[in-house]
Protein backbone atom coordinates (compact mmCIF):
# COMPACT_ATOMS: atom_id res chain seq x y z
CA UNK A 1 0.00 0.00 0.00
CA UNK A 2 1.49 3.53 -1.18
CA UNK A 3 1.58 5.95 1.71
CA UNK A 4 -0.81 8.81 1.50
CA UNK A 5 0.76 12.34 0.40
CA UNK A 6 0.56 14.62 3.20
CA UNK A 7 1.91 18.08 4.43
CA UNK A 8 3.56 16.67 7.24
CA UNK A 9 7.18 15.04 5.99
CA UNK A 10 6.96 13.21 9.45
CA UNK A 11 3.92 11.12 9.25
CA UNK A 12 4.45 7.25 8.20
CA UNK A 13 2.04 3.96 7.97
CA UNK A 14 3.77 2.71 10.95
CA UNK A 15 4.37 5.62 12.89
CA UNK A 16 1.17 7.49 13.06
CA UNK A 17 -1.03 6.36 16.11
CA UNK A 18 -2.51 2.98 16.52
CA UNK A 19 -6.68 2.89 15.12
CA UNK A 20 -8.41 2.00 18.20
CA UNK A 21 -9.78 -0.76 16.56
CA UNK A 22 -5.76 -2.59 16.31
CA UNK A 23 -5.64 -2.03 20.02
CA UNK A 24 -5.88 -5.73 20.99
CA UNK A 25 -3.27 -6.22 23.70
CA UNK A 26 -4.36 -7.12 26.87
CA UNK A 27 -3.20 -8.15 30.21
CA UNK A 28 -3.13 -11.62 29.21
CA UNK A 29 -0.44 -10.60 26.00
CA UNK A 30 1.57 -8.42 27.89
CA UNK A 31 2.01 -11.51 30.64
CA UNK A 32 3.27 -13.11 28.02
CA UNK A 33 5.40 -10.56 26.62
CA UNK A 34 7.32 -10.29 29.79
CA UNK A 35 7.42 -13.35 30.07
CA UNK A 36 9.15 -13.13 26.36
CA UNK A 37 12.01 -11.09 27.99
CA UNK A 38 12.74 -13.16 31.35
CA UNK A 39 12.92 -16.31 29.08
CA UNK A 40 16.70 -16.17 28.40
CA UNK A 41 20.12 -18.05 28.36
CA UNK A 42 21.33 -14.63 30.44
CA UNK A 43 18.10 -14.61 32.34
CA UNK A 44 18.24 -17.98 33.56
CA UNK A 45 21.54 -18.26 34.53
CA UNK A 46 21.65 -14.75 36.25
CA UNK A 47 18.62 -15.71 38.63
CA UNK A 48 20.15 -19.23 39.26
CA UNK A 49 23.54 -17.56 39.98
CA UNK A 50 22.04 -15.08 42.41
CA UNK A 51 20.39 -17.99 44.30
CA UNK A 52 23.28 -20.53 44.07
CA UNK A 53 26.81 -18.75 43.37
CA UNK A 54 26.89 -15.99 45.93
CA UNK A 55 27.06 -16.10 49.54
CA UNK A 56 23.32 -14.54 49.69
CA UNK A 57 20.34 -15.23 52.04
CA UNK A 58 18.10 -17.01 49.36
CA UNK A 59 15.09 -14.55 50.51
CA UNK A 60 17.22 -11.89 50.68
CA UNK A 61 17.64 -12.37 46.82
CA UNK A 62 13.87 -13.22 46.52
CA UNK A 63 12.73 -10.14 47.83
CA UNK A 64 15.56 -8.44 46.28
CA UNK A 65 14.55 -9.54 42.42
CA UNK A 66 10.89 -8.45 44.00
CA UNK A 67 12.52 -4.85 44.62
CA UNK A 68 13.59 -4.86 41.29
CA UNK A 69 10.88 -6.21 39.28
CA UNK A 70 8.59 -3.59 41.04
CA UNK A 71 10.85 -0.82 39.77
CA UNK A 72 10.52 -2.02 36.13
CA UNK A 73 6.62 -2.30 36.97
CA UNK A 74 6.74 1.45 37.75
CA UNK A 75 8.24 2.90 35.33
CA UNK A 76 6.99 0.95 32.59
CA UNK A 77 3.36 1.92 33.79
CA UNK A 78 4.82 5.78 33.42
CA UNK A 79 6.87 5.63 29.86
CA UNK A 80 4.07 3.21 28.43
CA UNK A 81 0.78 5.20 29.36
CA UNK A 82 1.41 7.97 27.23
CA UNK A 83 2.26 5.76 23.92
CA UNK A 84 -1.15 3.69 25.35
CA UNK A 85 -3.09 6.92 25.17
CA UNK A 86 -1.74 8.60 22.06
CA UNK A 87 -0.99 5.35 20.33
CA UNK A 88 2.60 6.25 19.73
CA UNK A 89 6.26 4.55 19.87
CA UNK A 90 8.78 5.28 21.80
CA UNK A 91 11.16 7.41 19.27
CA UNK A 92 7.30 9.47 17.72
CA UNK A 93 6.71 10.52 21.52
CA UNK A 94 10.24 11.61 21.78
CA UNK A 95 9.34 14.26 19.50
CA UNK A 96 7.63 16.24 21.60
CA UNK A 97 10.23 16.42 24.16
CA UNK A 98 13.73 16.67 22.13
CA UNK A 99 11.80 18.16 19.15
CA UNK A 100 11.62 16.23 15.88
CA UNK A 101 15.31 16.46 14.72
CA UNK A 102 16.66 16.05 17.71
CA UNK A 103 14.12 12.63 18.32
CA UNK A 104 15.94 11.38 15.07
CA UNK A 105 19.50 11.51 16.40
CA UNK A 106 19.21 10.78 19.62
CA UNK A 107 16.06 8.10 19.16
CA UNK A 108 18.77 6.42 16.81
CA UNK A 109 20.84 5.35 19.58
CA UNK A 110 18.08 3.28 20.05
CA UNK A 111 18.88 1.30 16.82
CA UNK A 112 22.17 1.09 17.61
CA UNK A 113 22.37 -0.35 20.91
CA UNK A 114 19.27 -2.86 19.40
CA UNK A 115 21.05 -4.00 16.11
CA UNK A 116 24.55 -4.55 18.19
CA UNK A 117 22.69 -6.71 20.33
CA UNK A 118 20.72 -8.29 17.64
CA UNK A 119 23.69 -9.57 15.64
CA UNK A 120 25.26 -10.21 18.47
CA UNK A 121 22.38 -13.12 20.07
CA UNK A 122 21.35 -14.16 16.28
CA UNK A 123 25.25 -15.64 16.71
CA UNK A 124 24.38 -17.02 19.80
CA UNK A 125 21.17 -18.52 18.39
CA UNK A 126 23.05 -19.97 15.57
CA UNK A 127 25.02 -21.85 17.36
CA UNK A 128 22.65 -23.95 19.07
CA UNK A 129 21.00 -24.46 15.77
CA UNK A 130 24.76 -25.66 14.47
CA UNK A 131 24.65 -28.17 17.78
CA UNK A 132 21.24 -29.35 15.90
CA UNK A 133 22.88 -29.98 12.51
CA UNK A 134 25.90 -31.44 14.33
CA UNK A 135 23.24 -33.66 16.15
CA UNK A 136 21.60 -34.94 12.64
CA UNK A 137 25.01 -35.04 10.27
CA UNK A 138 26.15 -37.32 13.32
CA UNK A 139 23.26 -39.63 13.23
CA UNK A 140 23.52 -39.77 9.39
CA UNK A 141 27.27 -40.64 9.17
CA UNK A 142 29.69 -40.31 12.46
CA UNK A 143 32.86 -40.24 10.50
CA UNK A 144 30.67 -37.16 8.17
CA UNK A 145 32.19 -34.54 10.58
CA UNK A 146 35.85 -35.35 9.72
CA UNK A 147 35.74 -34.46 6.32
CA UNK A 148 37.58 -31.61 5.09
CA UNK A 149 34.99 -29.52 4.29
CA UNK A 150 33.32 -29.35 7.88
CA UNK A 151 37.06 -28.50 9.05
CA UNK A 152 37.94 -25.23 7.21
CA UNK A 153 37.07 -22.18 8.95
CA UNK A 154 36.34 -19.05 7.48
CA UNK A 155 36.20 -15.92 10.34
CA UNK A 156 36.31 -18.75 12.47
CA UNK A 157 32.98 -20.59 11.09
CA UNK A 158 32.75 -23.49 9.38
CA UNK A 159 29.83 -24.86 6.38
CA UNK A 160 27.88 -25.61 9.88
CA UNK A 161 28.20 -22.01 11.14
CA UNK A 162 27.90 -20.41 8.26
CA UNK A 163 24.73 -22.36 6.95
CA UNK A 164 23.06 -21.66 10.24
CA UNK A 165 23.93 -18.65 10.72
CA UNK A 166 23.04 -17.16 7.43
CA UNK A 167 19.46 -19.17 7.95
CA UNK A 168 18.65 -17.82 11.31
CA UNK A 169 19.73 -13.99 10.06
CA UNK A 170 17.02 -15.05 6.91
CA UNK A 171 14.34 -16.53 8.99
CA UNK A 172 14.19 -13.69 11.23
CA UNK A 173 14.18 -11.46 8.78
CA UNK A 174 11.18 -12.65 7.06
CA UNK A 175 8.88 -13.71 10.93
CA UNK A 176 9.53 -10.29 12.27
CA UNK A 177 8.73 -7.91 9.86
CA UNK A 178 5.25 -9.20 9.36
CA UNK A 179 3.65 -6.90 11.24
CA UNK A 180 2.91 -6.40 15.25
CA UNK A 181 -0.17 -8.40 15.39
CA UNK A 182 1.71 -11.33 13.93
CA UNK A 183 4.44 -10.73 16.24
CA UNK A 184 1.82 -10.65 19.26
CA UNK A 185 1.13 -14.32 17.99
CA UNK A 186 4.44 -15.26 18.25
CA UNK A 187 5.20 -14.18 21.40
CA UNK A 188 2.60 -15.53 23.38
CA UNK A 189 3.36 -18.88 21.02
CA UNK A 190 7.33 -18.63 22.45
CA UNK A 191 6.33 -17.59 25.97
CA UNK A 192 4.09 -20.65 26.39
CA UNK A 193 6.56 -22.79 24.40
CA UNK A 194 9.22 -22.18 26.59
CA UNK A 195 7.55 -22.63 30.39
CA UNK A 196 6.03 -26.04 29.05
CA UNK A 197 9.51 -26.72 28.14
CA UNK A 198 10.97 -25.73 31.52
CA UNK A 199 8.08 -27.74 33.26
CA UNK A 200 9.31 -30.76 31.44
CA UNK A 201 12.77 -29.99 32.69
CA UNK A 202 11.85 -29.65 35.85
CA UNK A 203 10.22 -33.31 35.86
CA UNK A 204 12.82 -34.35 33.92
CA UNK A 205 15.82 -33.50 36.71
CA UNK A 206 12.74 -33.99 39.60
CA UNK A 207 12.47 -37.62 38.64
CA UNK A 208 16.19 -38.81 38.65
CA UNK A 209 16.10 -38.75 42.20
CA UNK A 210 12.76 -37.10 43.84
CA UNK A 211 14.40 -37.45 47.57
CA UNK A 212 17.84 -36.06 46.78
CA UNK A 213 16.47 -33.22 44.50
CA UNK A 214 13.74 -32.17 46.49
CA UNK A 215 16.29 -31.63 49.74
CA UNK A 216 18.67 -30.05 47.70
CA UNK A 217 16.08 -27.48 46.92
CA UNK A 218 14.47 -26.95 50.64
CA UNK A 219 17.90 -26.81 51.78
CA UNK A 220 19.06 -23.23 49.86
CA UNK A 221 15.90 -22.19 51.69
CA UNK A 222 17.24 -20.39 54.56
CA UNK A 223 15.77 -17.82 56.57
CA UNK A 224 18.18 -17.51 58.77
CA UNK A 225 19.90 -13.94 60.04
CA UNK A 226 17.31 -12.66 56.48
CA UNK A 227 16.36 -9.58 58.90
CA UNK A 228 19.83 -8.40 59.98
CA UNK A 229 20.57 -4.66 58.67
CA UNK A 230 23.41 -6.29 56.82
CA UNK A 231 21.47 -7.76 54.34
CA UNK A 232 20.28 -4.48 52.82
CA UNK A 233 23.31 -3.69 50.66
CA UNK A 234 23.29 -7.26 49.00
CA UNK A 235 19.05 -6.88 48.59
CA UNK A 236 19.58 -3.59 47.22
CA UNK A 237 22.25 -4.89 45.16
CA UNK A 238 20.07 -7.97 43.86
CA UNK A 239 17.41 -5.05 43.34
CA UNK A 240 20.11 -2.96 41.15
CA UNK A 241 21.20 -6.31 39.21
CA UNK A 242 17.07 -7.08 37.90
CA UNK A 243 16.48 -3.70 37.21
CA UNK A 244 19.59 -3.21 34.96
CA UNK A 245 18.75 -6.64 33.52
CA UNK A 246 15.32 -5.16 32.10
CA UNK A 247 16.40 -1.45 31.65
CA UNK A 248 17.26 -2.22 28.17
CA UNK A 249 13.44 -2.89 27.08
CA UNK A 250 11.54 0.44 29.72
CA UNK A 251 12.33 3.47 27.48
CA UNK A 252 11.06 1.86 24.39
CA UNK A 253 8.12 -0.50 25.97
CA UNK A 254 5.79 2.12 24.51
CA UNK A 255 6.43 0.63 20.89
CA UNK A 256 3.99 -2.29 22.29
CA UNK A 257 1.80 -0.50 25.33
CA UNK A 258 0.60 1.76 22.44
CA UNK A 259 -1.31 -1.30 21.32
CA UNK A 260 -2.92 -2.34 24.22
CA UNK A 261 -6.42 -1.37 25.04
CA UNK A 262 -6.27 0.44 28.11
CA UNK A 263 -4.69 1.79 30.84
CA UNK A 264 -6.52 -0.86 33.36
CA UNK A 265 -4.42 -4.01 31.05
CA UNK A 266 -1.63 -1.75 30.95
CA UNK A 267 -1.40 -1.92 34.40
CA UNK A 268 -2.18 -5.24 35.16
CA UNK A 269 -0.43 -7.09 32.32
CA UNK A 270 2.82 -5.03 33.42
CA UNK A 271 2.23 -6.25 37.03
CA UNK A 272 2.51 -9.79 35.35
CA UNK A 273 5.91 -8.98 35.23
CA UNK A 274 6.91 -10.03 38.91
CA UNK A 275 4.41 -13.17 38.98
CA UNK A 276 6.84 -14.28 35.66
CA UNK A 277 9.99 -13.75 37.70
CA UNK A 278 9.04 -15.54 40.80
CA UNK A 279 7.33 -18.91 38.24
CA UNK A 280 10.87 -18.69 36.48
CA UNK A 281 12.92 -18.47 39.08
CA UNK A 282 11.32 -21.17 40.74
CA UNK A 283 12.07 -23.75 38.13
CA UNK A 284 15.01 -22.11 37.34
CA UNK A 285 16.71 -22.74 40.78
CA UNK A 286 15.26 -25.84 40.87
CA UNK A 287 16.68 -27.44 37.65
CA UNK A 288 20.44 -26.31 39.00
CA UNK A 289 20.09 -27.37 41.79
CA UNK A 290 18.85 -30.79 40.92
CA UNK A 291 21.01 -31.07 38.36
CA UNK A 292 24.12 -30.03 40.44
CA UNK A 293 22.71 -32.93 43.33
CA UNK A 294 22.11 -35.64 40.27
CA UNK A 295 25.18 -34.54 38.91
CA UNK A 296 27.46 -35.35 41.92
CA UNK A 297 26.14 -38.45 42.24
CA UNK A 298 26.95 -39.62 38.63
CA UNK A 299 30.55 -37.96 38.45
CA UNK A 300 31.05 -37.67 42.39
CA UNK A 301 32.46 -33.84 42.94
CA UNK A 302 31.94 -31.60 40.47
CA UNK A 303 34.27 -28.80 40.64
CA UNK A 304 31.73 -26.43 39.99
CA UNK A 305 27.93 -25.30 39.94
CA UNK A 306 26.23 -25.13 36.57
CA UNK A 307 24.19 -22.06 36.08
CA UNK A 308 23.86 -21.96 32.14
CA UNK A 309 21.32 -24.87 30.43
CA UNK A 310 23.36 -25.90 27.99
CA UNK A 311 26.24 -26.69 30.21
CA UNK A 312 23.69 -28.32 32.02
CA UNK A 313 22.51 -31.09 29.29
CA UNK A 314 25.93 -31.53 28.26
CA UNK A 315 26.91 -33.13 31.40
CA UNK A 316 23.41 -35.31 31.32
CA UNK A 317 25.18 -37.12 28.15
CA UNK A 318 21.20 -37.60 26.73
CA UNK A 319 20.98 -37.12 23.14
CA UNK A 320 17.14 -36.57 23.15
CA UNK A 321 16.85 -34.42 26.38
CA UNK A 322 19.97 -32.33 24.82
CA UNK A 323 17.73 -31.92 21.81
CA UNK A 324 14.63 -31.24 23.62
CA UNK A 325 16.31 -28.69 25.44
CA UNK A 326 18.04 -27.06 22.14
CA UNK A 327 14.65 -26.53 20.99
CA UNK A 328 13.10 -24.76 23.47
CA UNK A 329 16.90 -22.45 24.29
CA UNK A 330 16.29 -21.63 20.20
CA UNK A 331 12.64 -20.47 20.48
CA UNK A 332 13.59 -18.41 23.87
CA UNK A 333 16.69 -16.53 21.92
CA UNK A 334 14.50 -15.75 19.07
CA UNK A 335 11.83 -14.25 21.07
CA UNK A 336 14.06 -12.77 23.10
CA UNK A 337 15.98 -11.06 20.02
CA UNK A 338 12.77 -10.05 18.87
CA UNK A 339 10.95 -7.74 21.49
CA UNK A 340 14.16 -6.13 23.31
CA UNK A 341 16.40 -5.59 20.11
CA UNK A 342 14.26 -6.37 16.70
CA UNK A 343 11.17 -3.99 17.26
CA UNK A 344 13.01 -1.21 18.71
CA UNK A 345 15.19 -1.03 15.98
CA UNK A 346 12.41 -1.19 13.72
CA UNK A 347 10.37 1.94 15.22
CA UNK A 348 13.22 4.14 16.12
CA UNK A 349 15.09 3.59 12.21
CA UNK A 350 12.04 4.61 10.85
CA UNK A 351 11.63 7.57 12.84
CA UNK A 352 14.81 9.00 11.84
CA UNK A 353 13.82 8.48 7.76
CA UNK A 354 10.13 8.12 8.05
CA UNK A 355 9.97 9.32 4.19
CA UNK A 356 11.54 6.39 3.03
CA UNK A 357 11.43 3.42 5.20
CA UNK A 358 8.61 1.04 6.30
CA UNK A 359 8.77 -1.95 8.78
CA UNK A 360 9.77 -3.81 5.86
CA UNK A 361 12.72 -2.21 5.12
CA UNK A 362 13.69 -1.44 8.16
CA UNK A 363 14.03 -4.99 8.80
CA UNK A 364 16.14 -5.52 6.04
CA UNK A 365 18.96 -3.01 6.99
CA UNK A 366 18.30 -4.77 10.59
CA UNK A 367 19.41 -7.66 9.28
CA UNK A 368 22.17 -6.65 6.86
CA UNK A 369 23.90 -5.16 10.13
CA UNK A 370 23.13 -7.68 12.14
CA UNK A 371 24.69 -9.89 9.59
CA UNK A 372 27.79 -8.13 9.30
CA UNK A 373 28.03 -7.66 13.44
CA UNK A 374 27.45 -11.36 13.93
CA UNK A 375 30.15 -12.89 11.26
CA UNK A 376 32.89 -10.65 12.97
CA UNK A 377 31.55 -11.46 16.74
CA UNK A 378 33.77 -13.69 17.37
CA UNK A 379 37.37 -13.00 15.28
CA UNK A 380 36.85 -8.99 15.73
CA UNK A 381 34.44 -7.30 17.88
CA UNK A 382 34.45 -9.52 20.83
CA UNK A 383 38.20 -8.92 20.74
CA UNK A 384 38.09 -4.94 21.23
CA UNK A 385 35.38 -4.46 24.09
CA UNK A 386 33.01 -3.66 21.87
CA UNK A 387 29.88 -4.22 24.80
CA UNK A 388 31.98 -1.26 26.92
CA UNK A 389 30.98 1.24 23.94
CA UNK A 390 27.64 -0.73 23.36
CA UNK A 391 26.75 0.18 27.02
CA UNK A 392 28.56 3.67 26.72
CA UNK A 393 25.66 4.23 24.35
CA UNK A 394 22.88 2.46 26.41
CA UNK A 395 23.76 5.24 29.27
CA UNK A 396 21.55 7.72 27.41
CA UNK A 397 18.66 5.23 27.66
CA UNK A 398 18.25 6.50 31.84
CA UNK A 399 18.29 9.87 31.24
CA UNK A 400 16.09 10.02 27.89
CA UNK A 401 13.61 8.40 30.15
CA UNK A 402 13.76 10.76 32.67
CA UNK A 403 13.60 13.86 30.03
CA UNK A 404 10.67 11.98 28.50
CA UNK A 405 8.45 11.57 31.82
CA UNK A 406 9.18 15.05 33.53
CA UNK A 407 8.20 16.50 29.85
CA UNK A 408 5.28 15.01 29.78
CA UNK A 409 3.86 14.64 33.26
CA UNK A 410 4.67 17.81 34.48
CA UNK A 411 5.66 20.44 31.76
CA UNK A 412 2.88 19.09 29.30
CA UNK A 413 0.66 18.19 32.37
CA UNK A 414 0.18 14.89 30.39
CA UNK A 415 -1.43 16.36 27.11
CA UNK A 416 0.05 16.13 23.41
CA UNK A 417 -0.66 17.25 20.07
CA UNK A 418 -0.95 14.39 17.80
CA UNK A 419 -1.18 16.74 14.39
CA UNK A 420 1.87 18.64 15.43
CA UNK A 421 3.87 15.80 16.60
CA UNK A 422 4.35 14.71 12.39
CA UNK A 423 4.94 18.75 11.64
CA UNK A 424 7.95 20.66 10.43
CA UNK A 425 6.00 23.74 10.58
CA UNK A 426 7.81 26.24 12.24
CA UNK A 427 4.42 27.12 14.48
CA UNK A 428 4.17 24.05 15.47
CA UNK A 429 4.53 22.60 19.35
CA UNK A 430 7.46 20.55 18.61
CA UNK A 431 9.64 22.58 16.32
CA UNK A 432 11.49 24.31 19.08
CA UNK A 433 14.64 25.65 17.16
CA UNK A 434 15.19 24.35 13.98
CA UNK A 435 13.98 21.02 15.51
CA UNK A 436 15.90 20.70 18.26
CA UNK A 437 15.21 21.57 21.96
CA UNK A 438 17.98 22.80 23.58
CA UNK A 439 17.21 22.33 27.07
CA UNK A 440 15.83 19.22 26.91
CA UNK A 441 19.28 18.57 24.74
CA UNK A 442 21.27 19.87 27.51
CA UNK A 443 19.21 18.14 30.38
CA UNK A 444 19.83 15.03 28.02
CA UNK A 445 24.10 15.26 28.04
CA UNK A 446 24.34 15.86 31.56
CA UNK A 447 22.46 12.70 32.84
CA UNK A 448 23.94 11.12 30.09
CA UNK A 449 27.84 11.97 31.64
CA UNK A 450 26.41 10.65 34.97
CA UNK A 451 25.30 7.55 34.00
CA UNK A 452 28.55 7.35 31.80
CA UNK A 453 30.76 7.86 34.32
CA UNK A 454 29.70 4.53 35.91
CA UNK A 455 31.31 2.46 33.14
CA UNK A 456 34.41 4.36 32.69
CA UNK A 457 35.58 5.51 36.17
CA UNK A 458 37.41 2.75 38.04
CA UNK A 459 35.77 4.16 41.19
CA UNK A 460 32.14 4.88 40.38
CA UNK A 461 31.48 1.11 39.13
CA UNK A 462 30.33 -0.61 41.61
CA UNK A 463 27.48 2.10 41.20
CA UNK A 464 27.23 0.63 37.67
CA UNK A 465 24.05 -1.18 38.06
CA UNK A 466 22.06 1.70 39.17
CA UNK A 467 23.69 4.10 36.17
CA UNK A 468 20.29 3.79 34.36
CA UNK A 469 18.40 5.48 37.36
CA UNK A 470 21.45 7.43 38.56
CA UNK A 471 21.09 9.18 34.57
CA UNK A 472 17.24 9.40 34.92
CA UNK A 473 17.04 11.31 38.16
CA UNK A 474 19.94 13.98 37.00
CA UNK A 475 18.57 15.01 33.59
CA UNK A 476 14.79 14.58 34.92
CA UNK A 477 15.87 17.27 37.91
CA UNK A 478 17.96 19.30 35.06
CA UNK A 479 15.15 19.66 32.89
CA UNK A 480 12.39 20.26 35.19
CA UNK A 481 14.68 23.19 36.52
CA UNK A 482 15.17 24.56 32.83
CA UNK A 483 11.99 24.20 31.51
CA UNK A 484 9.28 25.06 34.69
CA UNK A 485 7.76 28.04 34.24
Amino acid sequence: MNQPKVKYSLSNWDLVSVNPNYKTWDWKDLFCYWGVNVQSIIGFSLIASLYTIYSLNTFVVFFGTILGSFLVYLFSNLIGKPSQKFGLPFAVLLRSSLGFRGAKFFGLIRSVVGIFMFGIQTYFLSKAIGYLLRILIFSIDNSLLDQEIFLTFLLGLNIIDWVSFTGVVIFQAMMFSVGIQFNKKLINISAITVYSGMIIFFFVVFLSDVQATSQAFTNILNFKNFLDINNLIPLLTVAGTIFAYFSLIILSYGDYSRYVKDEKNLEKGNFSLILNLIIFSFFAVFIVVGSDTFLNQKFEDLDRIFTNPTDIIGKFDNLQITIIVLFFIIVASASTNLVANFIPSQYSLINFIPSKLTLKSASYVISIIGFLIGIFWLTFLSQIGILSFIDTFGAFFGPLFGLIIVDYYIIKESSLSNKDIYSIETDSSYYYSKGWHIKATYSLIIGFIFSASTIWNTNLMFLQSYAWIIGAIVSSITYYLLAKK
